[in-house]
C-alpha cells in the first residue's frame, strides 16, 4: 500500500534505486504505523500468554496470580496487578514514542510558540 504513494513514484523518477527507495523512505513511513500500535498489542498478548503459559507449565508468576484473584474476588491484589500491567504498558508507550524519532528524525516533541 505504501509502495504504490505519489513520493515513491517520485523518488524512482528521480533514478533511486530501489534498495534505496524501499529504505530510505518505505520503510520509514511504513514502520511509523507498526510503533503506534505496538503498546496495545503488546500488553494485550503479555498478559494473555503469560495467563496460558503459566498454567500449561504450572508456574507461579503475576498473570496467574491476577486471575486466581479474579476469581477469588481478592480485590487488592486483582488491582496490584492491573497497576503492574499498566505501569508495563505505560513505559511500553513511551519507548514507541521515543522509537518514533529514531525511526523518522523529522518527528520531534518540542513544544511549538503561536
Amino acid at each position: 500500500d505504501e509502495i504504490q504513494k505519489q513520493y515513491v513514484i517520485t523518488a524512482r523518477a528521480k533514478g533511486l534505486s530501489d534498495r534505496r527507495v524501499l529504505w530510505g523512505h518505505v520503510f520509514r513511513n511504513a514502520m511509523l504505523i507498526v510503533i503506534a500500535g505496538f503498546p496495545a498489542v503488546f500488553i494485550g498478548v503479555f498478559f494473555g500468554g503469560s495467563l496460558i503459559i503459566e498454567t500449561i507449565f504450572s508456574l507461579d508468576g503475576l498473570g496467574r496470580m491476577g486471575f486466581e484473584a479474579a476469581v477469588a474476588r481478592d480485590y487488592p491484589v486483582i488491582f496490584g496487578t492491573l497497576f503492574v500491567f499498566g505501569l508495563m504498558g505505560l513505559v511500553v508507550g513511551i519507548l514507541s514514542d521515543l522509537m518514533y524519532v529514531f525511526v523518522d528524525p523529522r518527528i520531534d516533541f518540542e513544544r511549538r510558540e503561536g
